[in-house]
């Protein structure tokens, strides 16, 4: 074809269009050849692309000389993997940082570096396990996160800096650390032998809350999908799937097929309802922390009745549920965000500058049977005070349900003015249908 007459402009645009192992072959051809092959721009693409890096640095953060030298570099220290499942494990990192650093930068220093090869294989070799390759490859991007030696440091509570985010009911806090190896070691010792868990060797702690209540997740290495320990567990040991198993492959069942395990899915799935906004940061007072109940239609519904407007959402509650227990087998927190828009309260055209709840009703459902009709004055025994544009009045509760799905929808009875000095009649604001169901993925 005399590629040699071809101009070189030509021949960038030519292996521009082609992939890393293809532009590394056509270098071998020749010398000029070699010279096109090497443009660091074509390098810079690739590195990009693959890596989602903006300047020549090798696994370990140091300057490369070349994007060229960069990629042979991360192409060299992952040469056990196939390379499109490091790509994917380092995306899913990628993509958590991102969003920390812009949402909840405080949680990105208790994030560890990523373990060496050496200190994996250390750790196979101790629990007599053999790490899922996806997991592996998480850990050797990030290696857990470093767990809270006191309650508070400055002005939050490091206890509420899990990556995995969680809720609070009541007097319940769950906020989910992702456990570094040495952590892992640690907990999967105690927690097998207070279980006695002697029989399953292939099961290690991968994730827990660090607050008062324990919230665990453990990873069956041999199967590669992820565990949650229910209120039974220390019982009987019962736990649920965290991820649909028919998503877990760990081998290459055909051509173009990849592994993918839960832990990898997992956190992928966190990343996407991060970055998509299904869930956000929340902050009470100096308190921040990420939340996992819904912020998106369709799990999480939104009513404004005469002004004041009610978000409310569910989340599945693992560690308090008993699948033995045929009436109350699973469940739900709900969570309820009510606010006065900046007009204040309109009735019959007439404007308020406040209102307060006076009364509640809910209707629970469990499929499309009614289970529970309540009626009952305040929420948690509060009476909130609605001001116009003032921040959402939130609380939390709970509720058990026989089946796997049903739906909560009610009404909040408000006084414009206040209580003790009413400015007119009583109307109802509608709390519009939400759903509880036991989701595809539990956090």
């Amino acid at each position: 074809m005399e590629l040699e007459t071809v101009g070189s402009l030509a021949m960038h645009i030519i292996l521009s269009k082609l992939g890393p192992s293809d532009v590394a072959s056509v270098s071998c051809v020749g010398k000029r050849f070699h010279v096109w092959a090497s443009d660091d721009s074509l390098w810079a693409k690739f590195c990009s692309f693959d890596l989602e890096l903006s300047s020549p640095h090798d696994p370990h953060g140091n300057p490369a000389p070349s994007f060229k030298a960069a990629y042979l570099a991360w192409r060299e220290a992952f040469a056990l993997y196939p390379w499109s499942l490091v790509i994917r494990a380092k995306q899913c990192w990628t993509k958590l940082k991102s969003w920390l650093a812009v949402n909840l930068p405080e949680v990105l220093p208790t994030l560890r570096k990523g373990a060496s090869e050496a200190e994996i294989n250390e750790f196979e070799n101790y629990m007599k396990v053999e790490l899922p390759l996806p997991t592996r490859l998480l850990y050797r991007f990030c290696d857990g996160q470093e767990l809270p030696n006191d309650e508070f440091n400055g002005s939050f509570p490091l206890t509420l800096l899990g990556i995995m985010g969680g809720y609070s009911l009541n007097d319940h806090l769950v906020n989910v650390f992702l456990l570094p190896l040495s952590q892992v070691i640690l907990d999967t010792k105690g927690i097998m032998h207070h279980l006695g868990f002697s029989n399953r060797s292939e099961y290690i702690v991968v994730a827990a809350s660090a607050t008062y209540s324990e919230k665990i997740f453990f990873l069956n290495c041999s199967t590669g999908q992820l565990f949650v320990g229910t209120m039974n567990l220390a019982i009987d040991g019962e736990m649920l799937p965290c991820v649909p198993d028919t998503l877990i492959s760990l081998v290459h069942e055909s051509k173009g097929s990849e592994q993918q395990d839960a832990m990898l899915l997992w956190l992928e799935e966190h990343g996407r309802r991060l970055h998509d906004g299904s869930i956000k940061v929340r902050q009470e007072g100096k308190i921040r922390l990420i939340n996992i109940f819904p912020e998106q239609p369709p799990l999480c519904s939104s009513a404004i009745t005469n002004g004041v407007k009610v978000r409310a959402s569910a989340a599945f509650v693992p560690e308090f549920s008993n699948l033995q227990d045929e009436s109350d087998k699973y469940l739900f927190a709900y969570s309820i965000r009510m606010s006065l828009s900046p007009g204040g309260c309109v009735i019959n055209g007439m404007k308020f500058s406040s209102c307060q709840l006076y009364w509640r009703h809910w209707t629970i459902r469990a499929n499309d049977a009614v289970v529970s009709n309540v009626n009952g004055e305040a929420v948690i025994g509060k009476f909130p005070l609605l001001h116009p544009g003032g921040d959402e009045f939130v609380y939390e509760s709970c509720t058990p349900l026989p089946c796997s799905q049903g739906s909560i929808e009610g009404s909040f009875t408000f006084v414009p003015g206040r209580l003790a000095d009413p400015k007119g009649d009583q109307f109802v604001a509608e709390v519009a249908r939400f759903p509880l169901q036991l989701p595809d993925y539990i956090f």
